[in-house]
């Protein structure tokens, strides 16, 4: 217990607690920006079983705020690599990885072997499968969100207090929110957002305080500037959730079941001749790619400027790194705009493949 002793010698948690701690199952949803810092705390502080849901890899662009990672992970499974991370942080505590995406399939029956769940997701869909199944299983939900230079966090389904749907009842229309992928966040928001999210943990487990239950906290990292806001309880809503429960392992959603966008590389479409280069970053975004026709439609425009697509060519979607692309391409199939392909490579990479090929 030395390794705790901090813990130990505050009277509020006092080796009893951190029993209670040693004692705890706790599900992390997600290892990326926010999941990160959340298991980083979690693990330090002793919390004895923790498991880690991702079946997302470690990308380059990770590790501006994804802190479990490093050059040296990248392409690893996301779960099995912060596993690894945290196991050389706390070698006495049980860390287990599913690596595996979420889904009403699996959702309940993982909840119901922990104790708390939390939320380090960063789409819609997720989220609202993560509430309804936590309310399902009576688990007590911790949540996080981040939006470029902005945070919430916030604690549901605990001790009789609201849901996630009670303050947001139904999800936005698909792919109306851009995540950080596609909108960029700051690098330290996740890091402040998921340590007030393992606050909320380790509060809960150690029955101190005041958690965040009816409660949403909103965070500007630009003005430093906190609001809490009030959350009513929605019985009509919690009382939809309690109905699915028989038919919820049957469900689907677009997110779990859509189909992957197919990927080309550049060097494999060049000698092509019906071809359209649609660079779907933000006007902003560089470096620009010289020398080709490119059509340049932001993907949080793309709605907007369907005009621009021509129907009768195969279309070569790319952004920075290669991700919004993909996402790009499942709105076009969304669209039903046929013959769309992802880009492996990202601007950056395309730039130098031609100046390897001018050479």
């Amino acid at each position: 217990m030395n390794r705790y002793s901090r813990h130990i010698i505050l009277s509020e948690i006092g080796e009893s607690g951190q029993n209670k701690l040693l004692n705890a199952k706790v599900l992390v949803i997600g290892a990326g920006g926010l999941g990160c810092p959340i298991l980083q705390y979690l693990a330090a502080a002793g919390v004895g079983t923790l498991g880690i849901v991702d079946f997302d890899v470690v990308d380059i662009t990770n590790l501006q705020r994804q802190i479990l990672f490093g050059t040296a992970t990248v392409g690893t499974n996301k779960a099995l690599a912060a596993k690894q991370r945290l196991e050389d942080l706390n070698d006495s505590i049980s860390i287990i990885a599913y690596q595996e995406r979420l889904n009403h399939k699996n959702a309940l029956k993982l909840f119901k072997l922990y104790d708390i769940i939390v939320d380090g997701t960063d789409n819609f869909e997720t989220r609202y499968l993560i509430n309804d199944a936590c309310v399902i299983t009576n688990k007590p939900l911790v949540f996080g969100a981040i939006y470029k230079f902005e945070g919430q966090v916030s604690v549901f389904n605990y001790q009789n207090g609201p849901t996630y749907r009670c303050l947001f009842p139904e999800a936005p229309e698909k792919n109306s929110v851009p995540n950080c992928s596609e909108i960029g966040v700051l690098g330290v928001l996740p890091g402040i957002i998921g340590t007030m999210q393992a606050n909320e943990v380790l509060k809960i487990i150690l029955g101190i305080g005041n958690t965040l239950s009816g409660k949403l906290l909103c965070y500007n990292a630009l003005n430093s500037q906190t609001t809490v806001l009030g959350i009513s309880k929605n019985e009509n809503e919690i009382e939809k959730i309690l109905k699915t429960k028989d038919s919820f392992t049957t469900k689907t959603t677009e997110v779990f079941c859509e189909i992957e966008p197919k990927t080309v590389s550049i060097e494999d479409i060049l000698d092509q001749n019906n071809i359209q280069l649609i660079d779907i970053r933000e006007v902003h975004e560089t470096p620009k790619v010289e020398g080709l026709a490119v059509t340049l439609i932001p993907l949080s425009e793309l709605n907007q400027h369907l005009n621009q697509i021509q129907p009768d060519k195969d279309k070569y979607i790319f952004c920075q790194s290669g991700i919004r692309s993909k996402k790009a391409v499942s709105i076009f199939q969304d669209l039903n705009i046929k013959n769309c392909f992802s880009l492996k490579e990202g601007a950056p990479d395309i730039i130098e493949y031609l100046t390897q090929q001018n050479q």
